[in-house]
């Protein structure tokens, strides 16, 4: 079971070659990654297909959501998935009687060509076997939801349940349909590499296996920016083997124990010391990037890594090679980034102009004029793209640092270096205090800075308090692309501009990150159009496909 690679002491050593140079760890990621090569080129069986007129019509509609949901790249195709599944499973959850008889083999078969039409997996490309595997995955969290005791009461404690129980039936499904192997043959090899390096001070703060798994999930964070769903998904799969395939008794264990599990997971993922784990992972995920392309151009001939990674010079002339691509499409990968989420922005604040603001404003007995309008809708947009153009990319230095360092995480030897987490005693009331009334000076002069000109620029008192707001949100998202800029930055040089910025910034940051999770909990143009506009579109889109069959069996009967 992949569950349990991750804590496996066993490595596998090449039956043909035998490796001396390198590290245990990345002859097993070598290993591994052919393997996974050649399952892949015996796959075969009867597919999946769906027509590509109503394929392309369901693209349009995703690309919309996109824009409106403001999720990551790597997200898409789950949020998909867990859209599905709420439109779906709503019936059978709330006991609504009319929409309670759902077949699930229908249910999953439709699913499936739903993520297929709107472009979130390949045409022809999943097998029809797929969808038992499905149906079982969604009888399993079914069987889960339904007999989980919850007080009918504490309607909100139910919503949050079974939200994060279908987030996590999201995980299993995609991972069901479309394994990510590679990308977890190389988060366990960052993982076990990275955590034979970090040394815990004192060490009887964390226990061995507490430390591999803040590791882990400091890796799941930092390579592939994968959120807690994820990681919940693959924590419990670690804790519980059964999990995947569960019998009876298993399941009736699940149920009872549903919400320790919960409350374990949310534990691991908020540890005290989980920032220290992540500034780590951040730093040396550079290396983990530029062997994962290094990887890819290997795809179709896997086995001859082995001599590629055993030449020094070849592996130092690849790493280089994938660096400067990397540093050629930063910019525009920055750019399509910011694009997405100001775009989010810009749609949310139509939807708060007209819903909200401008009745507020007629409650208050002022008005919007012109300029105070165009000021609303622009001003937020375009403070993305100012400081993402303050964005700039790794000096030259970085290259040589990443080198070095690559060098002693690929090829054996003693001289590993040492990352330590001191656990630090809580800092002097005095000093807390000085820190804390920096922090909120900051904050004020940051908020009221950006309220007085909206202020100035003649907005209503209310669209002033939305606009401020807006801005937090917009520097929150500003500071998540910066981080995502030093993809390939292993350098830890900070700036005196970039400190001050840092200072007026981060409590902007703060509060726009918690409005921002706020806004995807009760994002009302997404319920919006979960709810009345995209079970018609969906409802239409079928009826595209079955239409275009039917026109297709009439074109064969004229010969």
């Amino acid at each position: 079971m992949r569950s349990t690679i991750l804590f496996s002491n066993e490595i596998p050593i090449p039956t043909k070659e035998k490796i001396f140079d390198l590290n245990p760890e990345i002859s097993k990621l070598l290993v591994t990654f052919q393997k996974i090569c050649e399952e892949k080129s015996h796959t075969g069986g009867v597919t999946i297909h769906v027509d590509e007129i109503a394929s392309q019509i369901a693209k349009t509609y995703e690309k919309l959501r996109k824009i409106i949901d403001w999720k990551e790249e790597n997200l898409l195709r789950r949020s998909a998935i867990e859209r599905i599944i709420k439109r779906g499973l709503v019936g059978k959850i709330s006991n609504i009687s009319f929409l309670k008889n759902l077949d699930l083999n229908f249910f999953s078969e439709e699913m499936i060509m739903e993520l297929i039409r709107g472009g979130h997996l390949e045409n022809d490309s999943i097998p029809k076997e797929k969808i038992k595997n499905v149906k079982k995955i969604i009888e399993k969290y079914l069987f889960i939801a339904e007999n989980t005791d919850i007080s009918t009461s504490d309607i909100k404690k139910k919503i949050n349940f079974y939200d994060w129980l279908m987030a996590i039936a999201a995980c299993e499904i995609e991972d069901i349909l479309c394994p990510p192997l590679e990308e977890q043959n190389l988060i366990e090899t960052m993982t076990n590499l990275v955590n034979q390096r970090i040394k815990i001070l004192p060490s009887s703060t964390l226990t061995p296996e507490e430390q591999k798994i803040q590791t882990y999930i400091a890796t799941y964070r930092t390579l592939y920016d994968l959120d807690d769903s994820i990681i919940s998904y693959n924590l419990i799969k670690i804790k519980y083997n059964e999990w995947s395939n569960p019998n009876k008794e298993n399941l009736e264990y699940f149920v009872k124990n549903i919400f320790k599990i919960q409350e374990d997971l949310n534990t691991k993922l908020k540890h005290p010391l989980r920032k220290r784990f992540f500034n780590i992972c951040e730093k040396y995920d550079t290396i983990f990037t530029i062997l994962e392309d290094i990887l890819k151009k290997y795809k179709d001939s896997p086995q001859d890594l082995n001599e590629v990674f055993n030449d020094k010079n070849k592996l130092t002339e690849l790493v280089t090679e994938f660096y400067n691509i990397r540093y050629k499409s930063l910019k525009k990968r920055l750019l399509k980034l910011a694009i997405f989420s100001t775009l989010s922005v810009f749609v949310a604040n139509w939807f708060t102009y007209f819903l909200v603001e401008i009745p507020l404003a007629r409650i208050f007995y002022e008005k919007f004029n012109v300029l105070a309008a165009i000021i609303d809708f622009l001003v937020p947009s375009l403070a993305m793209f100012i400081i993402v153009s303050l964005i700039k990319p790794p000096g030259k230095d970085n290259l040589k640092e990443l080198l070095s360092v690559i060098h002693k995480y690929v090829y054996f030897n003693n001289d590993k270096d040492i990352y330590e987490i001191k656990v630090k005693k809580k800092k002097g009331i005095i000093t807390r205090f000085i820190i804390l009334i920096l922090y909120i000076i900051g904050f004020f002069i940051s908020f009221g800075t950006i309220a007085w000109a909206y202020y100035k620029a003649t907005l209503p008192i209310t669209s002033v308090i939305f606009d401020t707001f807006t801005t937090a949100i917009n520097v929150f998202a500003a500071l998540v692309i910066r981080n995502k800029a030093r993809e390939i930055t292993i350098e830890d040089k900070t700036t005196f501009g970039e400190f001050i910025l840092d200072l007026f910034s981060l409590p902007l940051a703060e509060i726009g990150s918690w409005i921002a999770n706020k806004w995807k909990e009760y994002n009302l143009v997404s319920i919006f159009l979960n709810v009345a506009v995209e079970i018609p579109i969906v409802s239409f889109i079928s009826f595209v496909e079955s239409w275009r069959n039917f026109v297709k069996d009439k074109k064969a009967d004229i010969h």
